[in-house]
């Protein structure tokens, strides 16, 4: 798996980049930072994979625009807002039951910022414990969810058979839950 070489960028960095030069690389590589963590909050809220994966794409897209019209100081909570904001979109839209008074509450409710906090302890942990996989499941894992390649995308890559893909990816989801949830405790 090729290793990353922008890691010694920093997101500000990248952000200064993009914005200066309007290059959507820029743009492209620091969301794929935050792909995983994009699924994740997504997932929380829309309990289905492949909702959540359209959302985190719907978010991308927004966040295109939205970087043109605002400063953004901490990238992580901003993103983790957008995506959020998204999602309860969803699904106030797929119910159509949210009253006025909740739907003011949502739109009020400030940045607590302990619960940002908590969301990048958590997006730490789950990198730290990427790298504990064995190397079969860190190599599917992170392009199946980071780089966001198909399953048969995958099988031409590393030349594993497509069941071996499917169950690297789903005994990788389960180990890196095991794991994130350890180190939790630990913390």
């Amino acid at each position: 798996m090729p290793k990353d070489i922008y890691a010694h960028i920093s997101d500000q960095e990248l952000l200064e980049k993009f914005k200066k030069d309007q290059d959507n690389l820029w743009l492209g590589i620091l969301l794929q930072r935050y792909t995983l963590l994009l699924l994740g909050v997504c997932m929380k809220y829309l309990k289905d994979e492949d909702a959540a994966k359209d959302a985190v794409q719907q978010v991308f897209l927004k966040v295109i625009t939205e970087l043109q019209k605002y400063k953004v100081d901490y990238l992580k909570s901003w993103l983790y807002t957008i995506a959020r904001n998204h999602c309860l979109m969803q699904l106030r839209d797929k119910t159509h039951k949210v009253s006025v008074s909740e739907e003011m509450n949502i739109a009020e409710e400030p940045v607590d910022e302990f619960s940002v906090m908590d969301k990048e302890h958590t997006l730490n942990l789950l990198e730290l414990s990427i790298n504990e996989l064995n190397a079969p499941q860190k190599t599917c894992v992170t392009l199946f969810y980071l780089h966001k390649k198909s399953y048969q995308e995958i099988v031409e890559n590393t030349g594993f058979s497509l069941l071996q893909v499917k169950s690297y990816i789903q005994n990788g989801k389960r180990n890196l839950k095991l794991l994130v949830t350890e180190k939790m405790k630990q913390a």
